[in-house]
C-alpha cells in the first residue's frame, strides 16, 4: 500500500494502528459530556457494500467484555459479510458512527477476504490507518460531520485509548491521522479505490 504510506511517516503508521480491533471503554464523563447517547439508542447502521458488491449486514450484540464499544468485520458462518456491533448503547452516537463506517471499511477494502497479517505487523497496522481514513471522510462527506462532531469523536478516542493503557504518543499521532484524512478533500472512495487498485483488486 505503497501510495497512502508515502502520506504517513512510519513511526506514525505503527501507532496509529496499535489497537487492534476498534474498542473503546465507554464511561469517560469529561471527554464525553453532551455526547453520551440514551442507553437505548444506537446510531442507524450506514451504507456498506463489499469490493465483491455484496451487501454488508450488520448486527447488534450486548456479548463481549462490558464497557467495551466493539466492531468486527467478519463473514459469518453462511459467509455473508457481516460488522458486528457490541456493546453500542451509551456510546457516543458520533463514536458508534466512527465505528461503523471503520468496520465497513474493512470490508470495502477487501481486507476481510485477505489472510489476516500478522498482529501489529506493518500491513496490519496499515489496515487500521486506512480504515480511520476511510471512516472519518464518510462521516464528514455523508453526514455533515463538522469540527465539532470530530471533535467528539477524537475526544472520545484520547480519553478511552488512555484508559486502556496506551501512551499519550500513540493517542497523538493516531489522532493526527484521522485529522489529516477528515482536512484532506479526496473522498473515502478515492482512497477505497487507490487500496483496491494496489492490491490488484476490482474497483467497483
Amino acid at each position: 500500500m505503497t501510495g497512502f504510506l508515502n502520506m504517513m511517516t512510519g513511526k506514525a503508521v505503527v501507532a496509529i494502528g496499535s489497537i487492534l480491533v476498534m474498542a473503546v471503554l465507554i464511561g469517560s464523563a469529561d471527554a464525553q459530556q453532551d455526547t453520551v447517547a440514551r442507553a437505548t439508542d444506537v446510531a442507524p447502521v450506514p451504507v456498506c457494500s463489499n469490493n465483491k458488491g455484496e451487501q454488508v449486514q450488520f448486527t447488534t450484540t450486548d456479548r463481549g467484555r462490558p464497557g467495551l464499544a466493539v466492531g468486527m468485520a467478519i463473514r459469518d458462518a453462511n459467509g455473508k459479510p457481516v460488522v458486528m456491533r457490541s456493546n453500542f448503547p451509551n456510546a457516543p452516537l458520533e463514536f458508534q458512527q466512527f465505528i461503523d463506517r471503520h468496520e465497513c471499511a474493512h470490508h470495502q477494502t477487501g481486507d476481510v477476504d485477505r489472510p489476516h497479517p500478522p498482529r501489529n505487523g506493518p500491513e496490519h497496522l496499515m489496515n487500521e490507518a486506512v480504515s480511520d481514513c476511510v471512516a472519518i471522510r464518510r462521516l464528514r462527506d455523508e453526514e455533515g460531520f463538522d469540527n465539532k462532531a470530530f471533535g467528539k469523536v477524537t475526544a472520545t478516542l484520547r480519553t478511552d485509548m488512555a484508559k486502556i493503557g496506551f501512551p499519550e504518543s500513540s493517542i497523538a499521532s493516531r489522532i493526527r491521522n484521522i485529522a489529516g484524512c477528515f482536512k484532506n478533500p479526496a473522498s473515502a472512495g478515492d482512497l477505497i479505490r487507490q487500496v483496491l487498485q494496489e492490491r490488484g483488486l476490482p474497483v467497483q
